[in-house]
C-alpha cells in the first residue's frame, strides 16, 4: 500500500514546509509516502468560490486513480483519538488492499464531484486550520500513528 496526500497550492510558510518536510522524511521510514501539489489557480478573482472549488477539484480528481481509497481531510468528517486513527489506518491496511490518497482542500474546501468520489472524510478538529497549517499537523498524526500501530515510544497516553 502506498500512502499520497494530495494539497492545493504549495506550502509557501517556511516553518510549515520545514515542518511538513520532517514528518514526509519519518514516514518513508514506514510507508511508501508521496507528497502532491496541485497548482493554486492564477486569476480566479472573476471566479465564484464554487468554479474555484471545481477547478481545484478537477486537478484533485485527475491524481486519483480508480481504484485508489480517497479521504478527504473535512470538517464534516470524522473525528478519531490518535489511537483510534492508528487503529483505522490499520485496518485499511489489513483490508482494503488499496492505495489511500490523502486530500486536504484549498481555501473554500472541496468541490461536489470531490466530495461525490471520496470513500471517507475525516476531521482533526471542530476548530478550522489553515489549509497550509493542516498539511503539517496531518503529516505529523499520520506519523505518530505508525509509531503507535509499531509500538513506538513517541506516543504518550
Amino acid at each position: 500500500m502506498r500512502i499520497t496526500l494530495v494539497t492545493v497550492g504549495r506550502t509557501d510558510i517556511p516553518w510549515v514546509r520545514e515542518g511538513l518536510e520532517m514528518y514526509v522524511s519519518r514516514l518513508e521510514h514506514y510507508v511508501p509516502f508521496t507528497l502532491k501539489e496541485i497548482p493554486e489557480l492564477k486569476g480566479v478573482g472573476s471566479l465564484s468560490q464554487d468554479q474555484v472549488k471545481a477547478r481545484e477539484g478537477e486537478g484533485l480528481l485527475k491524481l486519483v486513480k480508480p481504484s485508489d481509497e480517497l479521504v478527504l481531510l473535512d470538517e464534516r468528517g470524522r473525528e478519531y483519538r490518535s489511537v483510534e486513527f492508528a487503529q483505522w489506518l490499520e485496518g485499511r491496511m489489513a483490508h482494503s488492499g488499496r492505495d489511500l490518497v490523502f486530500a486536504i482542500g484549498g481555501a473554500y474546501g472541496f468541490s461536489e464531484a470531490v466530495y461525490s468520489r471520496a470513500d471517507a472524510k475525516l476531521s482533526l478538529s471542530k476548530m478550522t486550520f489553515s489549509h497550509q497549517l493542516v498539511r503539517t499537523i496531518f503529516a505529523e498524526q499520520l506519523y505518530r500513528a505508525f509509531t503507535i500501530l509499531r509500538g513506538e515510544p513517541y506516543h504518550h497516553e
